[in-house]
């Protein structure tokens, strides 16, 4: 979890394959209007945000469900959405916060290609974004060094979680 630019594709592609567990990128799931907004570099509510983490709700909930396993990428930019996805998982859900300064992440954006998300709504996005460092469950990594090395991280901290 994290804002735009942070790696949460890649990381999460990497715990996916780490762990065995299946992958869902978290954009995939967004309803066309948020994509729509997002892509003309308007920044999302939580009236639309809502429908979206329900929709990513609804995967975890079948995942564990089927006592499987999944790794979704997904911003959970506050404590309330990261609290609406730990319900709908049953409170079987970590979180990887990836942490990164706004001049790396702007350089990443910016890096992107064919990405509906502009550079222009990072700002949005850090505004919104309540810091989850601390809160039961929670990882956080540094993401200021190769995509390798931040899963290793990540690995190493959920481990550590018990």
């Amino acid at each position: 979890m994290g804002v735009s630019g942070c790696g949460k594709t890649s990381v999460a592609e990497g715990l996916a394959a780490s762990l065995g567990a299946a992958f869902i990128e978290g954009d995939s799931l967004h309803p066309a209007g948020n994509v729509e907004k997002m892509s003309h570099g308007i920044p999302l509510t939580d009236e639309d945000r809502w429908p979206w983490l329900d929709a990513i709700g609804q995967v975890l909930a079948q995942a564990l469900g089927k006592d499987g396993s999944v790794v979704v990428s997904c911003s959970a930019l506050k404590r309330a959405y990261r609290d609406r996805l730990r319900q709908a998982a049953g409170g079987a859900l970590a979180f990887v916060f990836l942490k990164g300064s706004r001049e790396l992440l702007v350089s990443r954006m910016a890096a992107r290609q064919g990405h509906f998300m502009p550079a222009s709504l990072l700002d949005s996005q850090l505004a919104t974004l309540e810091d989850p460092s601390g809160e039961p469950g929670v990882v956080t990594v540094d993401i200021d060094a190769s995509v390798e090395e931040i899963v290793a991280a990540a690995l190493q901290g959920l481990a550590s979680r018990g």
